[in-house]
């Protein structure tokens, strides 16, 4: 009898173990899930298998945009009991517990933000073949746009081109932005309002004073909107150079009264400081010299043709004599 090919071989047991029924098979919907902030969100999931007592089902969950490989469960049904695990155990539960009936489907209460998704529903059955014992379910919490944020960047004098921006921190699916002019105003011309509902920005160009205004930014998905506005004011370009003149003007008249204020502070300060005083050790042109008498400097002074009497408390006192004058 002639062998047959490996594969053949392999093929051939499949298909009998399929025809068995020894095999594991898991369905969950193919459409992504989404459930409002604050709901009870219910994940689906189906399964075939020869229950016995190797019988395993495991939840787990990823953040979006990472792989596979870094799931980490949420609850375990094994040996008959179920163990929710995680920061989300006390949120999760079964459908049917115990998941013993084909029915693996998963609760999980309040949802956030943050249980936004991809579950994964594996369901383990050693004496069965594997086929398909894992299913992935895509899971979105919708929530409504916060209030955005206006702002306003650009030149805004006539004829000038300035961009306003509007953005909403939060919000699933990622909110549309839609900028609406408040009042009656002349409809601008071709091209000159551009915006993109994606960025949240409207760009204005070739101002005019009809471009001033009050400007309504409204962000919206299928939660709700919040919106923000902005005032526009459009100037003349003279006006600017009138106002850039004044303020330099009124600076130059600043700075001249603190130069004055300065100048007589000092003048008083000035004014203010003390006379000289010749102190005990000072020296004066008319002082006698150690060494020298008055009568020195009579003889000196005589010389001159001058006499001057010393000042001293001892004077010579002349007195006419008493006798007669003989002739």
């Amino acid at each position: 009898m002639a062998e047959l090919p490996g594969p053949f071989l392999c093929g051939a047991l499949l298909g009998f173990l399929c025809l068995s029924g020894l095999a594991v098979e898991v369905k969950v919907p193919t459409e992504p899930l989404s459930t409002p902030l604050g709901k009870t969100a219910e994940l689906t999931c189906t399964y075939s298998t020869s229950v016995g007592d190797s019988f395993a089902l495991e939840w787990s969950f990823v953040q979006p945009g990472k792989p596979i490989s870094e799931s980490h469960p949420i609850l375990y049904f094994t040996s008959g009991h179920l163990y929710p695990t995680g920061s989300k155990s006390k949120r999760v539960s079964l459908l049917q517990n115990p998941p013993t009936g084909g029915v693996a489907t998963l609760k999980l209460t309040d949802v956030h933000p943050s249980d936004t998704g991809t579950y994964l529903c594996q369901v383990n059955n050693p004496p069965d073949f594997y086929t398909n014992g894992l299913g992935l379910i895509n899971l979105t919490v919708l929530v409504p746009p916060s209030n955005p944020l206006c702002s306003q960047s650009g030149q805004t004098s006539v004829g000038g081109s300035t961009a306003l921006r509007c953005s909403s921190s939060e919000g699933a699916p990622k909110p549309v932005y839609n900028w609406v002019r408040l009042g009656t105003f002349p409809t601008p011309s071709p091209g000159s309002m551009v915006q993109d509902e994606v960025s949240g920005q409207l760009i204005l160009t070739n101002l005019s004073l009809t471009s001033s205004g009050t400007y309504r930014c409204v962000a919206t998905n299928q939660m709700g909107s919040a919106s923000c506005e902005l005032t526009l004011s459009v100037t003349e370009p003279s006006q600017g150079r009138v106002a850039g003149a004044l303020i330099g003007v009124l600076l130059g008249v600043l700075l001249l009264s603190v130069a004055a204020f300065c100048l007589v502070r000092f003048q008083k300060e000035r004014g203010k400081k003390p006379k000289e005083t010749y102190g005990g050790s000072d020296l004066r042109e008319d002082a006698i010299a150690p060494g020298i008498s008055e009568h020195t400097c009579m003889r000196a002074d005589s010389s001159k043709g001058f006499l001057e009497r010393p000042s001293s408390a001892s004077t010579v006192t002349t007195t006419k004599s008493k006798l007669p004058m003989v002739v």
